[in-house]
C-alpha cells in the first residue's frame, strides 16, 4: 500500500437520496437537445448491471485488506447500491418517454457475459479503469456546470449527486487494486493496467456511441448528419471526451494515483449547492 495517496482525511459518506419520484422529465430532459439527452440516457443504461460488476469486482479482494481500506470498501459498496437504486428510477423515467433500452441493456450483458470465468483480478483490473472514466466524468460535471445546463432539475441534481460521490469513492477501486497485487513488480503491474484501460476505453466509447445511435433512431433522427452532431457534441462543444483527455492519458503515468490530483473541493462545491437547493424543500 506504500504507492497508495488517497488523502488520510478522506471520509467516503453514503448519501441517501431519491430524485424524480414525484414527477416526470421531458423526452429531451437536458435543455431540448436530443443528442445531450441521448448521451446520459445512454449513460444511466450502463450503471444498474455495470455498478453491481464494480461491487462484486471489489468485493472479491476485501477480505486481508488493511483496515481502513476495508472500511473505504464498505463505504463504496453503501454508495453504488443507492446509485443503482437511482439509475433504475431514472431509466423507468426514460422508458416512461416511449424509448425501448432493452437494446441498450443487452449489449450490457453481452460485454458482462465476456468477464464470466475470468480471474477475479482481471474483472478488478477493468473496474479500476471504468472506475477512473467515471471520475474524470464526474469531475467535469461538477467542474463545468455548462454539461447540465438546462436540464430538468431533478435529473441534473441526481447526476451532480452521483457525480460528487463518485469523486469521493474515486481511490478504492485502485487501492484494492493496489492492494491485490502488491506481490507484482512495478512493471508487471503497470502493463496489465495499461492494456485493460485501452481495451476499456475502446469498449465504453463503441458501447455508448452505439447506445446514444439507437436512442436517437427512436427519435426519428438518423444518417450521416446525426453521427457527426454525436462526436461533435462528445469531442467539440461542450466536448466532454475532449475535456477529459488529460485525465485519461494521466492513468498511464508512472506513479499515478486519482488522489493525485486532489479534487474535494468539488465534492464540497456540489453538495453546498445541492444542499442549498434541496432544504427549502424539505422543510
Amino acid at each position: 500500500m506504500a504507492n497508495a495517496k488517497t488523502p488520510a482525511d478522506l471520509t467516503i459518506t453514503p448519501r441517501d437520496r431519491r430524485f424524480g419520484r414525484g414527477g416526470e422529465y421531458r423526452r429531451w430532459w437536458l435543455n431540448d437537445d436530443p443528442i445531450a439527452t441521448a448521451f446520459y440516457n445512454a449513460l444511466s443504461v450502463t450503471f444498474p448491471k455495470g455498478e453491481g460488476f464494480f461491487i462484486e469486482s471489489v468485493r472479491a479482494f476485501r477480505e486481508g485488506t488493511p483496515p481502513r481500506l476495508e472500511k473505504e470498501i464498505a463505504a463504496f459498496i453503501k454508495q453504488e447500491v443507492i446509485h443503482t437504486r437511482e439509475h433504475v428510477a431514472f431509466n423507468r423515467h426514460v422508458t416512461d418517454q416511449g424509448y425501448d433500452i432493452a437494446p441498450l441493456e443487452r449489449h450490457v450483458d453481452e460485454a458482462l457475459a465476456l468477464t464470466r470465468g475470468r480471474p477475479q483480478i482481471a474483472n478488478l483490473a477493468a473496474t479500476m479503469c471504468l472506475e477512473h472514466f467515471t471520475a474524470i466524468i464526474a469531475n467535469q460535471l461538477i467542474a463545468n456546470p455548462r454539461h447540465l445546463a438546462g436540464g430538468d432539475r431533478a435529473a441534473a441534481d441526481m447526476w451532480r449527486w452521483h457525480a460528487l460521490e463518485e469523486i469521493e469513492h474515486k481511490g478504492v477501486a485502485y487501492d484494492t487494486w493496489l492492494h491485490a497485487t502488491r506481490e507484482w513488480s512495478r512493471w508487471r503491474r503497470w502493463k496489465v493496467k495499461a492494456l485493460v484501460m485501452v481495451a476499456t476505453t475502446i469498449k465504453f466509447f463503441s458501447g455508448r456511441y452505439k447506445g446514444m445511435i439507437e436512442l436517437l433512431r427512436q427519435d426519428g433522427l438518423e444518417g450521416a448528419g446525426v453521427k457527426w452532431r454525436v462526436i461533435r457534441y462528445a469531442f467539440g462543444n461542450p466536448g466532454m471526451a475532449r475535456k477529459v483527455a488529460g485525465a485519461w492519458l494521466a492513468f498511464f503515468l508512472p506513479g499515478f494515483h486519482p488522489w493525485n490530483h486532489d479534487d474535494r473541493a468539488l465534492i464540497a462545491k456540489a453538495e453546498s449547492e445541492f444542499e442549498a437547493a434541496v432544504m427549502p424543500a424539505a422543510a
